[in-house]
């Protein structure tokens, strides 16, 4: 697939030789237009380099804006209000909003990713409005120091990968949680777990990038969250019960991979001194996967079951035993004993249960995810 990268003449353009090369490495070829402010910043060479590809920066008789018009996806990074407001009135003075507007006729995936002062970002949002009306995506800018700023590399490659993907998803609102629940102790004390949130992640950029809407409710995780997912974040086991069951009815599929707390403990008001000897009274925390289809009957459930130094019978017969109670639709089940496999390794070995068992080899999380939206999505079409 290949991704027209247009750049224009805000500070962000030094971010797009990063992004170009991101680009590559997914996969996507990509071709550059450049605009005369984004040639002030940085030299059309870099983006040459980057690339590959001679860098447009005038129409000549190629009729550029025609013949890469209709191509998978344009992209306007960084994006700034001159170019917004000059596209939403379909102005084509420039080799950039000529290629904008031709590619429009032709319907073709257009992305903006805004960076600028934050008074123009506010001045321009009755044009940002009117172009996400007629289909236009934006990535939203990280806002801070009175600035729009340029995004994450990451969310531009994850919106990229969405709007040119087979959309299998789309139109499904997804939950995912994540990441491990922490019950306190006293004020400063707590138990938790090893849980990283990367599985959790690999599987809602997953179902991001085949069209869902993802939500994420996370408890402690060792790896960031991309901005551009709806995001909760809570701390104990009951905080996120609370806030799944608010958002249940509103989903289609639920992924609970988060490592909830099986207990938690009496909480003291005031800090226990660490002279004392301690004995903690655990009582045991509610199931959330258990209630999940109480609150909507209609979902798709996917269940998580990890075990330690068990047989590969043991291990079946414990995932069974949790989808019936659960009522999940699947299960993935893993023995977090396995070297090299489990809680903060980027890489696990899994056996998915429904119907039919599939036993997967050691993996990465990445990968894994990907076989899992492939059994959610051949289940639900």
């Amino acid at each position: 697939m290949r991704v027209v990268l247009c750049v224009t003449g805000s500070v962000s353009a030094v971010e797009t030789v990063k992004l170009a090369r991101e680009l590559k490495r997914k996969g996507f070829q990509v071709k550059c237009f450049m605009s005369d402010g984004a040639c002030d910043i940085i030299n059309p060479y870099a983006l040459e380099f980057a690339t590959g590809e001679h860098v447009v920066t005038k129409l000549t008789g190629e009729i550029e804006h025609v013949k890469y018009a209709a191509d998978d996806l344009i992209l306007v990074a960084p994006a700034t209000a001159n170019v917004i407001s000059k596209f939403a009135y379909k102005i084509a003075d420039n080799p950039i909003n000529t290629l904008l507007v031709t590619a429009s006729g032709y319907r073709t995936p257009i992305i903006f990713v805004p960076s600028m002062h934050h008074s123009m970002y506010r001045a321009v949002d009755e044009n940002i409005q009117k172009l996400k009306n007629e289909g236009v995506v934006f990535v939203e800018p990280k806002e801070e120091e009175n600035k729009a700023k340029f995004p994450s590399i990451e969310n531009i490659i994850l919106q990229i990968q969405k709007a040119t993907s087979n959309n299998q998803l789309k139109g499904q609102n997804v939950l995912v949680s994540a990441g491990g629940t922490f019950e306190d102790i006293d004020p400063i004390r707590g138990i938790t777990n090893r849980s990283s949130g990367k599985m959790g992640l690999e599987l809602a950029k997953e179902a991001f990038r085949r069209g869902a809407d993802v939500t994420m409710v996370t408890g402690r995780m060792d790896v960031d969250v991309p901005t551009i997912f709806n995001h909760i974040n809570v701390e104990s086991t009951q905080e996120m019960q609370g806030e799944i069951r608010k958002i249940l009815h509103d989903q289609d599929i639920f992924i609970a991979a988060a490592a909830v707390s099986d207990f938690a403990v009496e909480k003291q008001e005031s800090k226990i001194s660490s002279k004392d000897n301690l004995n903690l009274k655990l009582k045991p925390t509610p199931k959330i996967i258990n209630k999940a289809k109480k609150y909507n009957p209609e979902l798709y459930l996917v269940g998580f079951k990890a075990e330690y130094n068990v047989s590969n019978d043991q291990l079946l017969d414990s995932a069974r035993k949790r989808m019936n109670e659960s009522g999940a639709d699947l299960m993935v089940a893993n023995d977090v004993s396995i070297e090299g496999a489990g809680f903060g390794s980027d890489q696990n070995k899994v056996v998915l249960v429904d119907d039919e068992v599939f036993e997967l080899p050691l993996s990465t999380k990445k990968e894994i995810s990907a076989v899992i939206i492939d059994r959610i999505v051949e289940k639900i079409t």
